[in-house]
């Protein structure tokens, strides 16, 4: 067994002052109560909350607090993402940091799929991020919208990654499918998932964390939670080999897959559909884009009823009227059958080797 103890922190999160430390009083009652902890992951930006007007310099101070905090407490920490500035170009990314035990952050990441049309103005990401716990596993780092285009997770998975941290912010109503797909990413990656989600300006909640067989671990509700859950990679690994409960072995299927496919491939025509859907944008009240409405449809003669009822349609009539019976055929008369002899009611039957004078 290869344990390893991840905890996430589902937080109330401001929208218009910091939460920074709010984070850090949390972390610190998460690790006197579970000391055990050795990963603490808390919700996409949950430091300053969704409004972009926020953004900070790729260096700054609240990062530096954070990695003291990781020092202090001796694990591994990604505090959510916070909105950082390039200091060339000015553009903002969502971006998560990955701080180890002793405060050096090894990894950084944009995330690759912002949720427009609605993120307008924040940059994709174009590099993954996985990085490897020491004697414990590989681990990747996804945010909220890019879990939605698998092929993040299919990238991360074919690089051995076995644990899938994603910290989201979802407050809208599309939460139950985010769930769902939390567990199919799981089952179709062999991986497990940490799925942390914030509350208020954060989110909805419901946070969850889903093994390699799709199976629900932890589901958080509508309050603040903190929730420690130790894995077993060497799961993953068996699962891996073997398949999910011995049957499906997909990373090895995908891998010897007989067919490329060509969707991929932007010069080959064959994604055309998706240049006919219009362009990203948000609806608008009563639009109607993808009806189709500009085409006439097929216009109903006045003297036929369009509705079935009273004066409704009448029935087809028949080719001739014997159209769709059978021919009559002359029919011999059939003698009738003789009366079934009926027994006497005053006969008594007698059963062999049985009369009324045998005792029981």
């Amino acid at each position: 067994m290869t344990p390893f103890a991840i905890a996430g922190v589902q937080m109330y999160v401001n929208a218009l002052q910091p939460n920074v430390d709010g984070m850090i009083q949390r972390l610190d009652i998460l690790m006197a109560r579970f000391p055990w902890t050795q990963m603490v992951l808390f919700s996409e930006l949950a430091p300053f909350g969704p409004l972009d007007r926020f953004a900070l310099p790729p260096e700054n101070e609240t990062i530096e607090q954070f990695q003291a905090a990781a020092r202090r407490h001796r694990i591994w920490l990604i505090p959510g993402s916070m909105f950082l500035k390039h200091p060339e170009d000015g553009r903002v990314y969502n971006t998560s940091v990955v701080i180890n035990p002793e405060g050096e952050v090894v990894r950084r990441y944009a995330k690759m799929f912002p949720f427009r049309p609605y993120e307008a103005g924040i940059a994709a990401g174009n590099e993954f991020c996985i990085f490897d716990v020491p004697e414990v596993g590989r681990f990747g780092l996804s945010i909220c919208y890019d879990m939605w285009f698998p092929e993040t997770t299919r990238q991360l998975t074919s690089q051995g990654v076995e644990v899938l941290l994603h910290p989201v912010l979802t407050g809208t109503t599309d939460r139950d499918a985010e769930l769902a797909i939390a567990r199919a990413t799981a089952a179709q990656f062999q991986c497990y998932i940490f799925d942390v989600n914030g509350l208020g300006a954060g989110g909805v909640g419901k946070s969850c964390v889903v093994d390699p067989t799709s199976m629900v671990l932890h589901q958080s509700a509508g309050q603040e939670d903190m929730f420690p859950i130790e894995i077993d990679l060497n799961m993953v690994r068996r699962q891996r080999e073997t398949g999910m409960k011995g049957l499906g072995q997909l990373l090895k299927s995908f891998r010897d897959r007989p067919t490329d496919f060509p969707v991929y491939d932007r010069e080959s025509g064959a994604d055309a559909f998706l240049h006919t859907l219009g362009p990203l944008e948000i609806p608008q009240q009563g639009t109607r884009a993808g009806l189709h409405v500009d085409v006439p449809g097929q216009q109903v003669p006045a003297e036929i009823p369009a509705y079935k009822g009273k004066n409704g349609f009448p029935p087809e009539p028949l080719a001739s009227p014997t159209a769709g019976t059978a021919p009559e055929v002359a029919q011999a008369p059939v003698p009738a059958a003789p009366a079934a002899a009926m027994p006497d009611p005053q006969t008594t039957l007698e059963t062999p080797g049985h009369n009324e004078n045998t005792s029981g």
